[in-house]
């Protein structure tokens, strides 16, 4: 039996290196103080973690590795030391999974990065540094001065490799300076040529949602009193001054997607929609009322600033477009939007007459190009603003972005590997025609993603949505029609994404960015480190086995910011070899090979309107034309072999209001076979089951979305349903004992940027 480290009174007495300060009362008794690092108080009589004031959620044993790590810091502390303080030496316990554990939830709670740390660094085969500058925070209130841990002979504290975070404490608060380094940003020349530091600014946690309950939206009101938010439990107003927190009722089954507010501060404009369905628009208001139907397609609504008119997105994916309705919700029309467009937040100049946005393009199988635009609302006339050359990989395309009141356009940007799961807020000066006045300037530089922005009236409060996103490896046992539990193997903190097992079923194959590119790794289900199988300077992605299961085959990409150039489809021996180029071409999307005895191999290229599969032998190159889909968006297209080789199975992702079905392909025959998936809005990926007579699907939606069994009739069964996760697809063992999910998350919560 696994025992607790002890009860939360006994944590101030574990700290034997702190430097002992003297009560003031003159007693003489020797009590540790608080410890300050950064934005961070560790209370270590009361035992809690606090950010800028607020109580951050952490668990027994990240506590205690957070305390013994204070103890030392930018000294190595050693994972046998934390062995001996986290557990006793009778106790029977994984301890190297555990202890990776607790290091995972201790990195999520200060919203740190194991790749890119800013507090906790890992040593290579040793242990822990703790990086940041610690001091003793007086508890009494009288402002004394605060001691720095180290001693005067230690060695200087290190500094995060990619940005520095400076803390200036003071009597009265800890002021936040954020200072803004070239980092090869994902913008075109304003961000290349030179960016200029923010000036301080205070920068505040106004929620503090767990992980399994992230902040959907949020949007402070123009008059900078309230913030509007939504959660897994509702939808509510908060009172930033006081935190004074009510629930705003809204129309029963519906959930609260963005929100835009009124310039009188006392009602707003939501999203709201059920899970699958497309957004309607809602006036809602914010103290007391029934919400009022606007539009029946509407999302990411847009409220002019004299109230009068209402931009909003319509359309699904990579159909999206740009509309404008009046306040009351007559005279709809659109601005902007053609195929293949995917729209962000949108944005009103001051003056009523421009409205900004980012749009994005999908350039090939992976990548995105994208700008921020502006349309002018009397004339329809579209200017560019700034180039985006990639907008991140497996990214959301909807980078969120305000326009306040004194001119200055507010947008988020994706870092620079290896922090390519972090966006940051910049600014940047518009004249009153929408032009540039100067250089951009970073305002934040926080791990996590901006999720939204929104501005109160004079510009000076920005409220921002940001979270972390936790793409990983989960693995099940499927046991009869059901599976057990999933459970996540990835223990990092990076994008990790299943596409094949090792023959014998015990390993997974899959994708991961942990070094900053995507490489392939392998591993085990009962380890918790994977190993790397093949990696280099460019992005490897869909490793797949030969149908014999001795070749690794995996397609080379262009980095993500370079040119399109061609894509190479290579084979290395899975047993370990050099690597060898089976063939290469542009635009190749995917491949997947059948299992012995069958030996089929499929690729898949995407040009102008046309989605084509060619066979290929891993060992002697390209084959011929197998089938080809007509479409003008082949983008939207998902297909699988089946491990017999005999069937192709072929789905169009959501795109319309109309069943979702799968085109079955007879590779034997000219028969070929629809099934109507009934009762679901649409699929979003398609995966054999290693016996070939099922599918597997994830259903469209967000978080709890649903993992389906499909059968070659076109019965849907859910067979697991994540509720604050999302499920993407499974890939089964070739033995059919396993499957290997690719599941996401996000924790996420509210912040406020004030300027001066």
């Amino acid at each position: 039996m696994i025992t607790g480290i002890g009860d939360m009174e006994n944590r101030a007495h574990r700290l034997p290196n702190l430097e002992a300060v003297r009560n003031r009362n003159g007693s003489g008794v020797e009590t540790p103080r608080a410890l300050r690092f950064g934005v961070f108080e560790l209370d270590l009589h009361a035992g809690e973690l606090r950010r800028n004031g607020m109580r951050v959620r952490l668990q027994e044993q990240p506590f205690q590795v957070l305390t013994q790590l204070l103890e030392s810091p930018g000294h190595v502390v050693t994972r046998e030391e934390l062995r001996g303080r986290l557990w006793p030496a009778d106790t029977f316990v994984d301890f190297d999974h555990s202890l990776n554990a607790a290091i995972r939830r201790l990195r999520d709670a200060l919203g740190d990065s194991a790749e890119n740390p800013t507090f906790v660094e890992t040593v290579a085969r040793r242990g822990y540094r703790f990086l940041a500058p610690v001091s003793l925070a007086p508890t009494n209130g009288n402002g004394g001065i605060a001691f720095p841990l180290a001693s005067a002979d230690s060695p200087p504290l290190p500094v995060s490799r990619f940005h520095a975070l400076w803390i200036v404490a003071s009597a009265a608060a800890v002021a936040l300076v954020l200072i803004g380094l070239k980092l090869g940003l994902l913008l075109g020349q304003h961000h290349s040529a030179s960016s200029s530091s923010a000036a301080p600014v205070r920068i505040s946690r106004l929620t503090a949602n767990p992980a399994d309950d992230p902040v959907r939206t949020a949007a402070v009101s123009r008059d900078g009193r309230y913030l509007a938010f939504s959660d897994e439990t509702g939808f509510y107003l908060r009172q930033i001054e006081t935190g004074e927190t009510h629930a705003i009722r809204l129309p029963p089954g519906l959930m609260a997607g963005k929100a835009s507010w009124f310039p009188d501060s006392a009602h707003l404009v939501l999203a709201l929609t059920r899970r699958g369905q497309t957004p309607s628009l809602w006036e809602v208001p914010a103290l007391g009322g029934e919400a009022r139907k606007l539009s029946d397609d509407g999302n990411s609504p847009a409220v002019s600033p004299d109230g009068k008119q209402i931009a909003f997105i319509t359309g699904n994916r990579m159909r999206n477009q740009v509309w404008l309705m009046a306040a009351n919700a007559e005279q709809p029309r659109k601005l902007v939007g053609e195929d293949g467009d995917v729209f962000g937040a949108l944005a009103w100049s001051a003056d009523g007459a421009r409205i900004a946005y980012t749009r994005g393009r999908v350039s090939y199988s992976f990548g995105v190009k994208g700008a921020i635009e502006f349309v002018d609302t009397r004339n329809l006339q579209v200017s560019p603003l700034l180039d985006v050359n990639r907008m991140g990989w497996f990214r959301s395309l909807d980078g969120p972005l305000t326009w306040s009141s004194d001119g200055r356009l507010i947008y988020s940007l994706v870092e620079a590997p290896p922090r390519q799961l972090d966006s940051n807020l910049w600014s940047l000066a518009l004249d009153p025609g929408g032009h540039p006045t100067g250089d951009p300037v970073r305002l934040t530089s926080d791990p996590g993603a901006v999720q939204d922005i929104s501005t109160s009236g004079d510009g000076k409060r920005i409220a921002y949505l940001k979270g972390v996103p936790q793409p990983d490896v989960y693995v099940a046992r499927l046991e009869g029609q059901n599976i057990s539990e999933p459970v996540r193997i990835t223990l990092d903190d990076r994008q990790d994404l299943p596409y094949d097992w090792t023959p014998d079923g015990k390993a997974v194959l899959f994708i991961s960015d942990r070094t900053g590119m995507f490489n392939v790794y392998r591993q085990a289900v009962d380890q918790a480190v994977p190993d790397l199988v093949a990696g280099g300077s460019h992005p490897y992605l869909a490793p797949r086995l030969s149908p014999d299961g001795t070749q690794l085959l995996y397609l080379v990409y262009p980095n993500w910011t370079d040119s399109i150039s061609s894509i190479s489809l290579m084979r290395m021996p899975l047993a370990g070899g050099a690597p060898q180029e089976v063939l290469e071409g542009k635009w190749i999307s995917n491949q997947q090979c059948a299992r012995a005895p069958a030996t089929l191999c499929l690729y898949s290229i995407e040009t102008e309107g046309k989605l084509t599969l060619l066979s290929f032998d891993p060992m002697k190159g390209t084959g011929a034309q197998v089938y080809q889909v007509q479409d003008t968006l082949p983008q939207l297209y998902n297909w699988s072999l089946s491990p017999d080789g005999t069937t192709l199975a072929i789905a169009k992702g959501k795109d319309g209001g109309e069943e979702p079905r799968i085109h079955l392909v007879s590779l034997n025959s000219a028969r070929e076979k629809w099934l109507s998936i009934r009762g679901w809005t649409g699929v979003g990926s398609l995966d054999w089951a290693a016996d070939s007579k099922s599918l597997w699907a994830s259903s469209v939606g967000d978080e709890g979305n649903a993992l389906l069994n499909i059968d070659l009739r076109g019965n849907a069964r859910v067979v697991w349903r994540p509720r604050t996760r999302s499920v993407y697809w499974a890939i089964p063992s070739r033995d059919g004992r396993r499957l290997a999910l690719h599941v996401g998350s996000t924790s996420a919560n509210a912040w406020m940027l004030e300027r001066p």
